[in-house]
């Protein structure tokens, strides 16, 4: 089964925010999902970014991929940075 961590999208028309969450890869975008890890809503003034580290650690290491935009989301919070730091541990 191969695993992504990608955004669902949620809100009202014109008005997105999205949870970050882990699915397999042949589910729709908003369909079913594993585990939520965290959200993002672009729409506030500054955007709003909540992720569980551990979490999303946790599932980088068992071999999710993460999509382009979660994968920038990442790398802005620092997660990347944990996750080398923990695999040379």
């Amino acid at each position: 089964m191969a695993v992504k961590i990608r955004l669902k999208r949620m809100g009202a028309k014109k008005r997105p925010f999205y949870r970050i969450v882990v699915a397999d890869s042949r589910s729709p975008r908003d369909g079913r999902f594993i585990e939520e890890i965290g959200f993002y809503n672009p729409v506030v003034e500054p955007k709003e970014i909540k992720i569980d580290d551990e979490k999303a650690i946790k599932w980088l290491k068992n071999g999710a991929k993460a999509t382009d935009t979660v994968s920038d989301l990442f790398k802005k919070n620092g997660i990347y940075e944990k996750f080398e730091e923990s695999k040379n541990d």
